[in-house]
């Protein structure tokens, strides 16, 4: 799902003999990256070990390339643990775990906002990118064929539940993707599977992105199914039922949706998922480099954005995830937090959706937790590059949500 230049000039150098290349580099979407003036080619991301260390520096032992004290190994939700110290030579390494952003960027990440603000989409660019978002999107594929997404290897590490229904004793299960995009989710699970009762639906919006996973060579419809599927249509994924599936991942797909399709799009999610099923998620996090760095004619709504290709994103608050995944937060309230001239331009654009999913907003209404926050983590990354001595927060946010 990803359009734009890569990262590779973000995080230029590395340290030589890294023991794991670090799967939060990898699992850096570029889409947004139109909006950071990076000129290198398309890729999704740059692994810590692009390109060697002239010279080798000591590595203290805290330092997350210690295989012997490397926290992610043992609980996914650390994000690594290369942390950064007072005393410590930021520009050591190329990435530090943990790091909270400096007064000096949070100064200057209100001065893009206020910017932003004052330059916004107009109403009729409003109604344009929000009348058909699934044409942007396989525009997207249609321009991108041999530049999507690494494969995600990392997926297993931090979402252990996926190494547990591929096992040859795990018994009938079934995984769906949500916004599989080009199957960078769906092939390295398959790869990975020993389970012969397996079954992994890979569904996206774009008709285009379908498409390429049926041609990959690696499609096996014994053990996967590609189809078109809106997540927040009235109806579910061909060949699925209220309560089959086991496992649901989105992975950079939710920030796609506008607000007032968050509500359809959870009750859609739990409606699929088996009694105490688990969603795998993954998505943007307030104050990431991205967000602060689009420029003017972007700006749809607070944290909503449109990219220079077409599609949307929107940066989410912790808490706010929290709420959206428990039934805490409805449509209604969504309504209240949107100006009005947004509000209104995007019912009118997606009015054939908007009566679908009002049907749908009475039950959610009741406000009883659609779903159980098991683990919801922030992971905030400093990327550095060393050669021009620039420093960019990247923030990502992390979660497993049981239904209940």
């Amino acid at each position: 799902m990803l359009q734009g230049h890569h990262e590779s000039k973000m995080a230029s150098s590395a340290p030589s003999g890294e023991a794991v290349a670090s799967p939060i580099l990898e699992s850096i979407p570029v889409q947004d990256m139109a909006a950071l003036d990076v000129k290198d080619p398309v890729t999704e991301a740059v692994t810590e070990a692009a390109v060697p260390e002239t010279e080798a520096a000591e590595v203290p032992p805290h330092r997350s390339h210690d295989p012997t004290n490397n926290l992610k190994r043992s609980d996914p939700f650390q994000f690594g643990s290369r942390y950064l110290n007072e005393g410590d030579d930021v520009f050591e390494f190329n990435a530090w775990d943990h790091v909270e952003t400096d007064d000096a960027y949070k100064e200057y990440a209100e001065e893009q906002y206020a910017k932003q603000r004052q330059h916004p989409v107009s109403d009729f660019e409003k109604r344009k990118f929000s009348q058909d978002p699934a044409r942007w999107w396989n525009l997207f594929y249609k321009n991108n064929a041999a530049n999507f997404f690494k494969n995600r290897k990392w997926l297993q590490q931090e979402f252990p539940v996926l190494a547990e229904v591929t096992k040859e004793d795990a018994g009938p299960k079934v995984i769906l993707e949500i916004g599989a995009g080009a199957g960078n989710t769906a092939f390295p699970v398959l790869a990975e599977n020993k389970n012969p009762q397996l079954k992994i639906h890979a569904c996206d919006y774009s008709k285009t992105a379908v498409e390429v996973i049926r041609k990959n060579e690696a499609y096996n419809p014994e053990f996967i199914q590609a189809d078109v599927w809106d997540v927040t249509s009235d109806d579910l994924p061909p060949g699925l039922e209220e309560g089959s599936v086991d496992v649901a991942v989105l992975i950079f797909i939710f920030s796609a949706l506008s607000p007032d399709q968050w509500a359809k799009a959870v009750h859609n999610v739990h409606r699929v998922l088996k009694p105490g099923g688990l969603v795998c998620f993954r998505d943007y996090g307030r104050g990431d480099l991205a967000q602060v760095r689009f420029r003017k004619g972007r700006y749809l709504d607070e944290n909503f954005y449109i990219r220079g290709d077409g599609t949307r994103v929107y940066f989410f608050d912790r808490d706010q995830l929290a709420d959206i995944w428990t039934g805490k937060m409805t449509n209604e309230d969504v309504r209240a937090t949107l100006e009005p001239a947004t509000a209104d331009s995007t019912a009118e654009a997606e009015n054939g959706t908007d009566a679908a999913q009002n049907s749908h907003i009475e039950e959610i209404k009741t406000k009883i937790p659609l779903f159980e926050v098991e683990k919801l983590g922030v992971d905030r990354r400093l990327l550095v590059n060393r050669a021009s001595k620039l420093k960019m927060y990247r923030c990502w946010l992390q979660g497993r949500f049981r239904k209940k």
